[in-house]
């Protein structure tokens, strides 16, 4: 395994009752007793970053862990897209091929749903070889790939995600009960437990229907049909706290550097980008006060463009609603939107997601002086029928892509119907306009759930998509 450096390292188990337990680390001794329920911890110096070591934990019996090392941990969650293997990322067999890495380290958190907090997860560490990695989250390994290569110290990366999944469902009870603002997530939920009796009838019916046509299909040598999909209910990885519980909490004493999260797809197919604003930053502060170890790097992934939706303003909202989570401390986003899949909803260049996570990495968790963002509107003003933007995160100025024109920017005037604008960069500015438009008061960059991407600093990173108005009432072009 890996564990966090210059950090207190907590080692935790069970034993009988009253019994004695010693734990023996690199040169360091510590001697506990398990309580009335026959938990136990014992905590560790801190220390830099090194190994092989061995632990042995001692009580009626004895335990001797073996090639541990002492590194960076980092945790990988979210849904389908974090969970996206190597073996499906792109140049799949060369990655897997090339895969050898030993010190760095690899934990799949087993799938699983709880409705309270477990203190254990189902999981083993491996090494990064190519039968490791094939099945590994593609996001993880490659931003533990990138920060390992560079930084030469060991790293851990432990993935507990799991596909088609909502925030809700990776937060505590405790943080959604806290939050009045978060209660449409129990609303939900019990109309969901509600419809959930004729739900599943129809489910039955409707899966002995296809276990006769599925027989069927095979004796004629045909395809078989899609089963039908299980309803949601009690035990559903939608739960809200379910996986929480079963997937986080019982990591939580396990001392880490940070978090890489890839999520939102679920939330924005339901319309949910305005409850996602107060969401998002409750999980994550909910991490955080489980972890115990302060305000620690929090860094995630805004979602990619993809055509393939039937409200275009969903996937806007939710991506505002990620840029708005950096008003966090601590927090850092790796923006998608030039290098998704229009048609796939989970794009296979995983690569560079890493590579922006990583990039995020350097300077929110390791303090260094790194452009690791896209330009991020900060203010307008304006100038007759213009409107001029400004940005922050301009990475050495601002280009188009290729150096091709800037698309994308729509313009609107009191009336709140937005219509195609032009744009051209001025300095560290972008100057908006449309003949339609005499007395413009906001502007829309990118605001489409699959927008083209031209807004670039020079550092080659892409402006996050954005709107300068709050209007839910606006008429946007065709």
């Amino acid at each position: 395994m890996v564990l966090q450096r210059d950090a207190p390292i907590r080692v935790w188990g069970w034993a009988d009752s009253g019994e004695r337990v010693t734990v023996l680390f690199a040169g360091q001794r510590v001697v506990t007793e398990a309580g009335p329920e026959g938990d136990w911890q014992a905590f560790l110096h801190p220390m830099p970053a090194g190994g092989p070591y061995e632990m042995t934990v001692a009580g009626s019996n004895r335990i001797v862990l073996r090639d541990i090392l002492v590194g960076e941990v980092w945790i990988g969650s979210g849904q389908s897209n974090m969970v996206w293997p190597v073996s499906r990322s792109d140049n799949p067999e060369k990655e897997i091929d090339s895969a050898d890495y030993p010190r760095l380290r690899l934990f799949k958190v087993e799938r699983k749903v709880a409705d309270e907090p477990l203190q254990d997860v189902d999981g083993n560490w491996q090494a990064a070889k190519p039968e490791s990695v094939a099945d590994f989250s593609g996001v993880g390994y490659f931003f533990g790939r990138e920060l390992h290569r560079e930084m030469g110290v060991p790293f851990g990366i432990v993935q507990t995600a799991w596909g088609g999944t909502p925030a809700q469902a990776w937060t505590s009870r405790g943080a959604l009960k806290a939050d009045p603002s978060l209660q449409p997530v129990y609303d939900i939920w019990d109309e969901v437990l509600a419809d959930f009796p004729a739900a599943q009838e129809k489910y039955e019916r409707a899966l002995q229907d296809w276990e006769q046509a599925a027989a069927q299909a095979k004796a004629a040598g045909r395809e078989a049909p899609r089963r039908p999909r299980a309803p949601r209910g009690p035990g559903h990885p939608h739960s809200p706290s379910g996986l929480y519980n079963a997937m986080i909490a019982p990591l939580t004493p396990f001392a880490m550097r940070g978090a890489i999260w890839y999520q939102g797809e679920n939330n924005a197919s339901r319309s949910q980008g305005y409850l996602y604003r107060d969401l998002f930053p409750a999980m994550i502060e909910d991490w955080r006060r489980a972890w115990g170890q302060g305000p620690f790097p929090f860094l995630f992934v805004q979602l990619a463009n993809f055509r393939r939706v039937p409200d275009k303003h969903e996937w806007p909202e939710l991506r505002e609603a990620q840029t708005m989570t950096l008003g966090l401390r601590n927090t850092g986003m790796a923006v998608t939107v030039d290098i998704g899949d229009s048609e796939d909803i989970h794009p296979a260049n995983k690569q560079d997601v890493g590579r922006r996570l990583a990039l995020a990495a350097r300077a929110v968790a390791y303090g260094r002086e790194v452009v690791h963002s896209g330009p991020g509107y900060r203010q307008l003003t304006r100038e007759g029928s213009n409107i001029r933007l400004w940005f922050d995160s301009v990475g050495g100025g601002l280009k188009a892509a290729d150096g091709g024109n800037l698309n994308g920017f729509v313009i609107a005037g009191p009336d709140r119907e937005f219509h195609e604008a032009g744009a051209y960069i001025d300095g560290d500015t972008v100057v908006v306009w449309s003949p339609k438009v005499k007395t413009p008061v906001a502007v829309r960059y990118g605001w489409h759930a699959d927008p083209q991407a031209t807004l670039f600093n020079r550092s080659g990173l892409p402006a996050s998509p954005f709107r300068t108005d709050d209007w839910r009432d606006a008429v946007m072009p065709e």
